[in-house]
């Protein structure tokens, strides 16, 4: 069965990284193509995926990088939108853990200026599942016009959301405050520890399940690091194990979970509805898949997902 079109929807980043330089009032910096949406839409064409992204992309330099960069990975850019703004600049650092701090210059930038007239555009008729998040979600005016188009694309596709919360920009306390709608919009909710910590502080993952799926989601995916990942639909869960690699940065790893999870989903025929017919086990299996795609993208530098080549060589030594 050839897998049917994911549409992601969100905002593209330019990821800088500090690097030493020549003197010592010097700071150099490496810049990648990166943001949550676009390294999940990345991700899912190199598997394989018909990867439709919908963004605001700048004309400058950025810009042309993001663009350049997606292309090259096989994302389909017909939805994009040529933006006036400048892109989204983020700025890097890495502990000795490979986690990033990050610093965000993102005032007024083409990411977050959505328009009615730009979504209602969209045709999601090849589409079988929608996913966005992170900061698109919650930053206005672009924020609310979103969500619209979420309350729309639910009557006909699958809906997938990561939060991505970054609290350097928008308060925990906005997310929070939108949480419940887009748990009855979504089909599937997949966030890391760290979002979970931010969201509901000291709440243990399974009964922050229990609250998400009451207020209407049927499948949520925790990703806990070298824990591994807490899976839980309708309330039946699960832990599977990580995947042993060695960690060059874990930057857009989580990006490359969800990738691989709706990849998976999507290859098996759940996505498309309201997850009719899959089971816990089936959710397992995708997630089993996910984590071998997020241990590859540690291994590398910046948010570089795998091909579905590369996977493959894994899978042909027993690595998947």
């Amino acid at each position: 069965m050839s897998p049917r079109q994911i549409t992601v929807l969100g905002e593209c980043v330019a990821d800088a990284f500090t690097e030493p330089a020549n003197t010592s009032n010097e700071l150099a910096l490496r810049v990648l193509p990166g943001g949550g949406p676009a390294n999940t839409a990345v991700a899912l064409a190199r598997l394989g995926t018909p990867a439709r992204f919908l963004a605001r992309l700048s004309g400058d330099v950025f810009g042309r990088l993001f663009r350049a960069h997606l292309e090259a990975s096989g994302v389909d850019l017909s939805g994009a939108v040529a933006a006036g703004e400048p892109s989204t600049l983020a700025v890097a650092e890495l502990d000795a853990h490979g986690q990033a701090a990050y610093s965000f210059h993102a005032q007024n930038t083409a990411d977050w200026q959505w328009s009615p007239g730009e979504l209602a555009r969209v045709d999601l008729s090849e589409t079988a599942c929608v996913h966005t998040g992170s900061l698109a979600l919650v930053r206005e005016p672009g924020g609310a016009v979103i969500e619209e188009f979420l309350a729309a694309a639910s009557r006909q596709t699958t809906v997938s959301i990561d939060p991505n919360v970054r609290p350097l920009l928008v308060r925990p306390e906005v997310y929070r405050d939108r949480l419940t709608r887009w748990c009855s919009l979504a089909d599937i909710l997949r966030l890391s520890e760290d979002d979970l910590e931010l969201l509901l502080p000291g709440t243990p993952p399974e009964q922050a399940c229990d609250t998400w799926h009451a207020a209407g989601v049927r499948l949520v995916v925790i990703t806990l690091g070298a824990e591994g990942a807490l899976v839980s639909l309708d309330g039946e869960r699960l832990r599977l194990p990580a995947v042993a690699t060695r960690v060059v940065d874990t930057v857009g790893a989580g990006d490359s979970f969800t990738a691989g999870l709706l990849h998976h989903l999507g290859n098996c025929g759940f996505l498309g509805g309201r997850l009719a017919g899959v089971g816990l086990e089936d959710v397992a299996e995708a997630c089993r898949f996910a984590a071998h795609v997020a241990a590859l993208t540690c291994s590398v530098v910046g948010p570089n997902p795998p091909w579905r080549s590369q996977l493959e060589q894994v899978a042909a030594v027993g690595g998947v």
